[in-house]
């Protein structure tokens, strides 16, 4: 699933091509992949709107249209969004098509039909009950550590829950841990002062790390033009069970944490 780097690559690479375009059509080839409006209404609200910004929260790519509305897309596991004119054999799974002004297309691609597309003026009824964003320039190590301290849950659920956190998603809490040092078992009452440090530091580190890679590319991710990121080349630990820790040498392991599998080093990680 894209997670924060990803779609804030997305978000980033699309900004200098649809700013200040204006929406001349859409092409809905599957009208399940809108929520909650129907084709007709969903075309009827977005056609003729400018595209002012696009920003993300969390995992959301959000365009902000004028007359006030939001279109937002979440990619899910396998949604991609990518411009221009698709190649025949790529065309298969769009679910939809925005046509710009001009004739620039932008596909949303999604193959196995999970990512979801919001059109609203009310962006809080999308996105309202996110928690905060991680590289946010008010998200300090303090206001990290007062949200640890109401909780008592294992680190790595609570990580993934995007109300506490948001954008963060299997791959990047799992290489976190490994540069804090934190066992992903470990409750989250539990942890000292210095490993909190720590944590909120691997946070973002990793974080950043992704998004200055262009993004992850395990299985379906690419970015607005089709490519793959690099920064499964940086991963530590994520799908690496059974390889060595780049810092002890240890064999990495592989274990199922609240459903999700997870990567960790034994001896780093206590």
């Amino acid at each position: 699933m894209p997670e924060l780097p990803e779609v804030e690559t997305i978000a980033c690479d699309l900004r200098p091509y649809l700013i200040g375009r204006t929406f001349a059509d859409v092409r809905i080839n599957w009208p399940g992949a809108i929520h909650q409006l129907s084709p007709e209404q969903f075309a009827q609200q977005l056609l003729s709107r400018q595209v002012l910004d696009i920003t993300r929260r969390g995992k959301y790519l959000v365009f902000l249209l004028s007359g006030g509305w939001h279109l937002l897309i979440h990619l899910r596991m396998t949604g991609q969004l990518l411009l221009g004119q698709l190649p025949p054999e790529a065309g298969k799974h769009v679910r939809l098509v925005f046509l710009f002004g001009d004739g620039l297309p932008l596909s949303f691609r999604d193959m196995r039909k999970f990512g979801r597309v919001y059109l609203t003026k009310d962006l809080d009824a999308v996105v309202g009950d996110l928690g905060p964003e991680p590289l946010a320039s008010d998200f300090d190590g303090d206001a990290f550590a007062s949200l640890l301290r109401q909780r008592k849950g294992i680190i790595k659920p609570l990580l993934l829950d995007q109300r506490f956190i948001a954008g963060l998603g299997n791959i990047y809490v799992d290489e976190a841990l490994f540069v804090a040092g934190i066992h992903p078992c470990r409750r989250a009452n539990t942890l000292q002062p210095g490993e909190i440090s720590r944590l909120y530091d691997g946070i973002r580190q990793v974080l950043q790390q992704g998004i200055a890679n262009r993004g992850t590319t395990l299985d379906d991710y690419r970015d607005s033009q089709g490519r793959p990121g690099n920064n499964q080349e940086s991963l530590t630990v994520f799908r690496r069970a059974e390889e060595p820790c780049p810092r002890c040498g240890t064999l990495i392991q592989r274990i199922v944490v609240g459903g999700r599998g997870t990567y960790f080093c034994s001896r780093c990680q206590r």
